[in-house]
């Protein structure tokens, strides 16, 4: 494989200055130092079956064994493995984004491990349905040994929430109460505490995003291009609204046209933005909103095409955990009831419900593009020098021939124009 040269990448992966990141925080600590003896190891040895198999003991077994039990522990024991693989695939990819270079073979193991946390999510959606084969009756047979314990204590679940960038001020309160209270073990708060004060992935696509080749304003400078396209489409549209010969759909189309006005300034003034950002009505910061916009546009050029797939791995693991989330809540309702309070002392369906909402979406502002998105036909067009930049081959045949000394000047079109 021929590698690509940093000169074609260096704008789009500058250097990134974080705090230190520990190396698969909780996995690692727990590992045990093993050696294969003489003669290799069977399959049971090596994946330490008897000890694996072991861990599955019923507290109905005390006195009337409840059959259910041991599905709902096996259930529950199998999430937390699934957890913990998913905690060691964003661990390794957090690391490859914490770096000077994003490369593309880096971008490449990147995609892969996101396309891997996605398989896992959509297997744990699935297995909700096993447990639905679980009567209420069956449940209420052994509920009452399960108090005061909780799904909400699952640490590796936490840990996942808060390495993703789920943040406490967007957290819906367990009982009144933050989060960690519920937690006792102070080596677990450590870890939490831990997790919570280390780059998130969000945060460092953010910086990835900010790094985008296109947005430079001595350049290409994307964000100027755009918005007087935007601009154009909107003054097109409330002239259109005006001449409507309807009066009442004349007044419904100024309406809807107000309303797409305030909501692109909010996007075009940094002021608004980063005040709905405050707000958690947004997450990305400015600049990473316009990179996220800049390959969502050109996304079919060589250059943009793994980001592109990036970006929608990260919404297809928002769009995942909401929907575990959901059939949980349902599975719950089916079960308890509305009203019932959770064995962990939390008001259980109310509570399960109200993380539902978008407060929980991690990249909610990937999804809110498509508010944004131009038509097809009214995309600025790339200049001659930025299609170059984008361009993996045309790109390393200029590098070898020494012609990529410094950029070419990008000339602002203005003479940008769409059919509409």
């Amino acid at each position: 494989m021929v590698s690509v040269p940093i000169q074609r990448i260096r704008r789009f992966t500058g250097s990134v200055r974080s705090p230190p990141m520990a190396e698969f925080s909780i996995n690692e600590q727990n590992i045990e130092k093993r050696k294969v003896p003489p003669g290799g190891m069977l399959y049971g040895e090596y994946l330490q079956v008897d000890r694996l198999l072991s861990c599955q003991n019923p507290l109905s077994t005390s006195s009337t064994l409840v059959h259910d039990e041991h599905l709902f522990i096996i259930t529950h024991q199998a999430y937390e493995l699934w957890f913990k693989q998913i905690i060691f695939e964003l661990d390794s990819v957090r690391l490859l984004l914490n770096t000077k270079e994003v490369g593309e073979a880096k971008m490449l193991t990147i995609t892969s491990r996101l396309s891997r946390i996605v398989l896992i999510l959509r297997l744990l959606v699935d297995q909700v349905t096993i447990l639905e084969t679980m009567t209420p009756l069956d449940f209420m047979d052994f509920r009452s040994y399960l108090s005061p314990a909780s799904g909400f204590q699952s640490v590796q679940f936490r840990l996942i929430e808060n390495k993703l960038g789920v943040k406490n001020e967007h957290r819906v309160n367990y009982g009144k109460k933050h989060y960690l209270k519920i937690f006792e073990d102070p080596k677990t708060i450590d870890v939490i505490i831990q997790s919570e004060n280390e780059p998130s992935l969000c945060d460092l696509v953010q910086r990835w995003l900010e790094r985008t080749p296109g947005l430079e304003e001595n350049g290409f400078n994307f964000w100027n291009k755009y918005k007087k396209v935007a601009s154009m489409i909107l003054n097109r549209n409330k002239e259109d609204a005006e001449e409507d010969p309807d009066p009442n759909k004349r007044e419904t189309l100024i309406e809807d046209w107000k309303k797409k006005k305030e909501t692109f300034e909010s996007l075009f003034d940094t002021n608004k933005h980063n005040a709905l950002v405050s707000r958690g009505e947004r997450r990305f910061t400015h600049k990473a909103f316009q990179g996220a916009m800049m390959i969502s546009c050109y996304r079919d050029e060589p250059l943009f095409n793994q980001p592109y797939h990036l970006l929608k791995l990260l919404m297809d693991i928002d769009s995942l955990i909401t929907k575990w989330r959901y059939n949980h809540v349902q599975m719950v309702q089916r079960m308890i009831g509305s009203q019932q309070l959770g064995t962990g002392g939390s008001s259980g369906y109310q509570y399960l419900r109200s993380t539902l909402s978008d407060r929980y979406k991690v990249f909610v502002d990937l999804f809110n593009l498509s508010t944004f998105l131009l038509p097809r036909n009214c995309i600025p067009p790339l200049t001659p020098a930025m299609k170059r930049r984008l361009s993996v081959m045309e790109e390393l045949i200029l590098s070898h021939a020494g012609m990529l000394s410094g950029d070419e000047e990008d000339k602002d079109d203005t003479s940008l124009t769409c059919d509409l």
